[in-house]
């Protein structure tokens, strides 16, 4: 683009977008240069992008969004989206845990943090199927119970029935579930149909069941349906969420807590 030439701000952000789509990531200082503009008006541009689902806001930039329902990220990839969204949401989720509780943690990177926050906490049992959660958690004064199952690369969970019939076994006083897709309509999913299965077993087992994910997860379904949205009591997530998902959330009669 020739110095000086400016495009309207919805042309701009759909050129923004062509970008992604190419280069899988942008950088604000270059998109700054790119279209001569502001810094301020790039990352207020990534924002509004990022709020309507159609890329992941990162630190000095933003990320394409994999789309569909197959769309299966791996921990590593997610692990670099929402770093202040997650540890917000892992330090709300902390204090909603009494000494004596025993505590399941799904896979992913929103337990994962929640994870690294109670490291430091005594007199707790945590029931997980995350590989790298238990040794999160391995050194840290607390009882982990880690279920047997297959590994999947991509989260570092176990799934199948190994997975399935050990937490059948066992009760908790708190689950915390992360997702990859919320839809309030249709209720939690996740990519994987045997992670889908384990998922739904933890929610049977725990008496106190709370969603944790950046507004990000909403507005997505993924490919296998884990619960519907009434299964769970309580949703702790961050202030971009839509209106829309946040009154559908009270009509279904669960919880919030926004961070």
């Amino acid at each position: 683009m020739a110095k000086g030439e400016k495009l309207l701000n919805e042309e701009r952000r759909r050129v923004i977008l062509d970008l992604l789509n190419r280069e899988s990531r942008v950088l604000v200082t270059d998109l700054s240069a790119r279209f001569d503009t502001s810094q301020i008006t790039i990352r207020k541009d990534l924002e509004i992008l990022h709020a309507q689902g159609l890329l992941h806001r990162t630190h000095g930039g933003a990320l394409r969004v994999q789309t569909g329902a197959l769309a299966d990220p791996s921990l590593q990839e997610k692990e670099k989206l929402h770093h202040a969204e997650k540890l917000r949401i892992a330090m709300t989720a902390v204090r909603m845990i009494e000494e004596g509780q025993s505590v399941i943690l799904d896979s992913g990177t929103t337990t994962t943090t929640i994870a690294r926050c109670l490291r430091g906490q005594r007199n707790l049992t945590v029931i997980t199927n995350a590989v790298n959660i238990a040794a999160e958690l391995a050194s840290a004064e607390i009882e982990v119970l880690l279920t047997g199952g297959s590994v999947r690369r991509n989260s570092f969970s176990l799934v199948g029935p190994l997975a399935e019939e050990s937490l059948r076994q066992l009760s908790a006083d708190i689950c915390f579930l992360g997702v990859d897709g919320f839809d309030v309509k249709l209720g939690l999913s996740t990519p994987n149909l045997l992670e889908a299965k384990v998922n739904r077993v933890m929610v049977e087992r725990a008496r106190l069941v709370v969603a944790v994910c950046d507004s990000s997860k909403f507005g997505h379904r993924s490919l296998s349906h884990i619960v519907p949205t009434k299964a769970i009591h309580h949703v702790i997530t961050d202030k971009r969420i839509a209106k829309s998902d946040l009154q559908g959330l009270k009509d279904a009669g669960v919880e919030v807590t926004l961070v």
